[in-house]
């Protein structure tokens, strides 16, 4: 068989292709055909480019995570206000909503994590860096006078994380008891508390 050329290209479209196929169905049933239904391609094209499955999924959640994480520093970096720039990154780390396909897809891979060390890695990582992008503000603020810091800042980063973790689960797994704004408020009542800023 010829190589085609654009060999990266079509890798790329392979790694979106699973993306939404993901997404859409979640990963526990994926299959070949549907990656292939999703880009236009026989399955035969798809085993081409990737023999193992499990690499192109692999793939799939470096991007996701790189892709999320640089929607959340254009956000956010940009904003001179240590107080504007926290709520900003709050918002930036939930689900618009229940269909959200950014998080829908990261909650989906995030499940791999227990069954193998690289995509726990991943996981790993992207959680500090999360973590640094709230560290990196709540310094900022706290040496503007902005914020007093009622706990250790690495641990208010953390919780902070962890919060928009747990309360976008729900808002992806459709809890009615939980939607987007009534998350921005209780993570925001949080932040308030352990930064002393009312304005939050």
């Amino acid at each position: 068989m010829a190589r085609p050329k654009n060999q990266g290209a079509r890798r790329e479209a392979l790694i979106d292709a699973a993306g939404r196929a993901i997404s859409e169905r979640g990963i526990a049933g994926l299959r070949i055909k549907d990656i292939a239904a999703e880009a236009g391609v026989s399955a035969g094209s798809v085993l081409y480019y990737y023999p193992d499955l499990d690499d192109l999924v692999f793939e799939v959640h470096q991007g996701a995570v790189e892709r999320f994480l640089a929607d959340r520093h254009s956000r956010t970096d940009g904003i001179a206000d240590p107080v504007a720039r926290l709520r900003e990154a709050i918002a930036s780390g939930l689900p618009a909503d229940a269909d959200d396909a950014a998080h829908r897809l990261l909650y989906e891979l995030h499940s791999r994590a227990d069954r193998s060390a690289s995509h726990a890695a991943l996981m790993g990582s992207l959680f500090a860096r999360e973590t640094a992008l709230y560290a990196t503000i709540l310094e900022l603020g706290a040496a503007a006078g902005d914020f007093t810091l009622t706990e250790p800042l690495q641990d208010t980063a953390r919780n902070l994380v962890t919060l928009e973790d747990g309360y976008g689960l729900h808002i992806v797994s459709r809890n009615t008891a939980v939607d987007r704004t009534a998350a921005l408020r209780m993570i925001a009542g949080y932040a308030r508390t352990v930064t002393g800023c009312p304005e939050l």
